[in-house]
């Protein structure tokens, strides 16, 4: 399968102060022609000085720097220039640091341990103003998220949920029993956009699983 932007040029920037992890992020990336690292930094106050002679598309962005904080760097980055997004890749995985970072203007949270092809992956979502969230971390919320609702209103039971046209289509091809990679194939996506479709959806119907999901779809409807 093609990606959508192979033919367009991306140009990235890098905000890190370990320098292994600049020449890792670098390494990985280096075989796309598509993906152009223009620049790196290892602090915020280098990164909005270059910023105002050249800026890239995506910048990739830790959290914890020496100066400026990664959430207050974006929410900078994202005043001065609101066309680049930001995606934030770090060691931190606690729930208060992704919902920080995004809410600062990051349009999607990576780990440095993420493998080539979702940094890939990510880095072509958000620069084409989609969000996109590690699986894995994104995975953890959810279910901290269910266990946090289950103490707190353990009868609560939600009404139907609204969900996007591409979701409905997730939703169906789920319950008829089709795997991520067949999904896949048939809406012509990759496997993790539609394993991130199915934890969103996760979510939403507050299913703890696939059986839960489908059981819940066909109880509110929405599936044939």
């Amino acid at each position: 399968m093609k990606n959508l932007h192979q033919h367009q040029l991306i140009k990235v920037s890098i905000v890190e102060d370990h320098p292994m992890v600049i020449s890792g992020l670098t390494n990985m990336l280096a075989p796309f022609e598509h993906i152009k690292i223009i620049s790196h930094f290892s602090n915020g106050q280098d990164l909005l000085q270059e910023l105002a002679k050249a800026q890239p598309d995506v910048i990739l962005m830790d959290v914890m720097m020496p100066g400026m904080q990664g959430p207050e760097l974006a929410r900078e980055v994202k005043r001065i220039y609101p066309q680049i997004k930001i995606l934030a890749v770090t060691s931190l995985d606690t729930p208060g640091q992704i919902r920080s970072m995004m809410q600062h203007g990051c349009s999607g949270y990576l780990l440095k341990n993420t493998d080539q092809n979702i940094l890939l992956e990510a880095i072509e979502q958000v620069h084409a103003g989609e969000e996109y969230i590690e699986p894995a971390l994104k995975e953890q919320m959810i279910q901290r998220l269910i266990q946090f609702k289950e103490k707190s209103h353990p009868e609560t039971y939600p009404g139907k949920v609204v969900l996007t046209r591409r979701e409905k289509e997730i939703l169906q091809l789920i319950t008829e029993e089709f795997t991520n990679q067949e999904i896949a194939d048939k809406l012509f996506i990759s496997p993790h956009t539609v394993d991130n479709h199915r934890i969103s959806l996760l979510n939403k119907m507050q299913a703890k699983n696939t059986a839960g999901l489908v059981r819940k779809a066909l109880e509110q409807g929405l599936v044939k």
